[in-house]
């Protein structure tokens, strides 16, 4: 049995009790946050969980064999660093860090004490993403040339972080699982409406080597909530919407091609194909459920989750940079 203690209750943290709670190898036993009144529901729903506003309690408790953190961005490489350092496993939420030099040195220290280090990419875990992937291996869509990632709400506005920081790491977390690699540079562009000292709204711009292009729209000021990705290959296009309760992944037979003869290109000869649109059975499952699961499984054999450390880096080293480019009006930075 795994026993877990979670450090913060606001947002996320009644999520991830629950979710972990459900797991028949795992326990929750503590549940941390300076807030008593965030505390109070906690003996009510869950009986045998102790509760504290003191994160040590969670650190020097010897039964406590991991540590989740689900507190606000610029506290988690400090509290992490303390859950490490105490010899705990450690699930952190997304972003890991705020720096790619914070993120590397928490994966350095999970190393050094042979710990499991997670962070939740929550959709990485996901069997919608699980069978992206198959699709991509099985080269169905033929050749990736362009991703097109939408990802809007209304709210949550964030003092400590901008919408980048916010949203894009779940889809770069995403493409990070289904490409195994960064992007080699990016751009982004950006702005705050309400002045509240961070972008409220982004669009980026990735380039995965010379042939592969990824655009990302970020923001917190859309009416509707979208959680699409489309996938553009040679062969076939795919949308993944993550919001449809049934047909989460649809292929579809179009593509477009131009002429390679040099004697047609001033003619600019485009065919386009269309065909029909399938939609392959996506088992129902919440993505968190697969999160937690994965971090207890990773504990018992020993072996890196998915989203580990070396994948929670990469995907900062891309927020970290996009932001650097937003506030760059714009320029270009290598990845």
């Amino acid at each position: 049995m795994i026993n877990i203690g979670v450090l913060g209750y606001g947002y996320w943290g009644p999520n991830l009790v629950r979710n972990f709670s459900r797991l028949t190898n795992a326990r929750i036993t503590w549940v941390c946050d300076i807030d008593q009144k965030l505390l109070a529901d906690v003996p009510r729903l869950y009986p045998t969980i102790q509760t504290t506003a003191v994160f040590d309690d969670l650190l020097k408790d010897p039964d406590t064999h991991a540590v989740v953190i689900a507190t606000p961005v610029s506290t988690h490489f400090p509290l992490g660093h303390l859950a490490l350092k105490a010899g705990k496993h450690l699930f952190i939420e997304k972003p890991m860090t705020m720096t790619v030099k914070d993120a590397r040195f928490l994966t350095k220290l999970a190393r050094k004490k042979r710990r499991i280090l997670m962070v939740d990419h929550t959709f990485v875990h996901t069997p919608a993403v699980e069978k992206i992937k198959e699709i991509l291996r099985s080269k169905t869509l033929g050749t990736l040339q362009y991703i097109d990632c939408v990802r809007t709400n209304l709210g949550l506005l964030q003092k400590d972080t901008n919408v980048i920081y916010d949203l894009a790491p779940h889809d770069f977390g995403v493409l990070h699982y289904l490409l195994g690699r960064n992007p080699t540079s990016i751009s982004a562009t950006g702005a705050s409406p309400h002045n509240t000292g961070q972008e409220e709204v982004a669009h980026i711009s990735a380039q995965y080597g010379k042939n592969l292009f990824v655009h990302s729209h970020v923001s917190w000021l859309s009416p509707i909530k979208i959680r699409t990705m489309i996938f553009v290959g040679t062969e076939k296009m795919l949308l993944y919407d993550d919001m449809e309760s049934s047909e989460k992944i649809k292929i579809y037979d179009k593509s477009v091609s131009v002429t390679k003869n040099p004697k047609l290109l001033r003619q600019l000869r485009i065919g386009y194909r269309t065909g029909e649109m399938v939609s392959p059975h996506i088992p129902v499952a919440e993505g968190l459920a697969g999160a937690t699961l994965a971090f207890v499984k990773a504990i018992e054999t020993k072996k890196a989750p998915a989203s580990d450390g070396r994948a929670g880096t990469d995907v900062v080293g891309v927020i970290e940079a996009a932001t650097k480019s937003l506030r760059q009006k714009g320029k270009s930075i290598r990845v």
